[in-house]
């Protein structure tokens, strides 16, 4: 009678430690999101309130978060290190602050019409866009040292350069009822005219253009 060998019993996975994976690179990033994410509260809190403070404090945030952007890659390479999540956590962050972000300041400064709306999911659907597909192809766009060299469509940071212009537009008091361009009705829905920069940058977002990456 022969006697099976008894199978052992499958090895439990180990738990992946979040924190303890983070390297300081990450750190910056996590920046990024905090910065993204608490500009869109004081966007809400300045349509609560109305005081200009929170719209600069979200305007403000903003330049911040690009900040932590620039630096986390660079740390990154620096240091030489990087974790499992740093990727992933990029991309989540620049979503945020570079995607949802924007779109909430827009409708914060009047951007509210119908059309406005519409433009604004528009352009947050294209930077998510756009973000999937560079974590898709950076293998594929990537040298021998595994350095990518350009970007397919403009950068998401990018949109910064819209929060530059409506700082300068509400400091010039063109924004609210007063929005700089006015506004058109279009079959029964608003549409400002404003709004289609952020069609333009959605767009160049998810274009095939080439932009050397810095």
């Amino acid at each position: 009678m022969s006697v099976h060998p008894i199978d052992p019993a499958p090895a439990r996975p180990h738990r992946f430690s979040m924190i303890r994976s983070f390297v300081l690179a990450d750190v910056l990033t996590l920046g990024n999101g905090f910065c993204g994410s608490g500009s869109v509260l004081a966007a809400m809190q300045y349509l609560v309130t109305g005081e200009d403070g929170w719209l600069e404090l979200a305007m403000a945030l903003l330049p911040i978060a690009l900040v932590f952007d620039f630096a986390d890659g660079r740390v990154a390479r620096w240091r030489r290190r990087s974790s499992l999540l740093g990727a992933d956590l990029d991309s989540l962050a620049d979503v945020i602050s570079f995607g949802l972000a924007p779109a909430a300041l827009g409708f914060a400064v009047g951007l509210r019409g119908g059309l406005d709306v519409a433009i604004l999911l528009y352009f947050v659907a294209c930077g998510i866009s756009r973000l999937a597909r560079f974590n898709a192809t950076a293998d594929v766009l990537s040298d021998e040292s595994g350095k990518v060299k350009y970007f397919e469509g403009t950068p998401i940071p990018s949109s910064v350069l819209i929060v530059v212009l409506l700082a300068i537009l509400h400091f010039a008091g063109r924004t609210g009822l007063d929005l700089w361009l006015g506004a058109w009705d279009l079959a029964g829905l608003t549409l400002h005219p404003l709004s289609l920069i952020y069609v333009l940058s959605g767009s160049a977002m998810i274009s095939t253009m080439r932009v050397p990456k810095l």
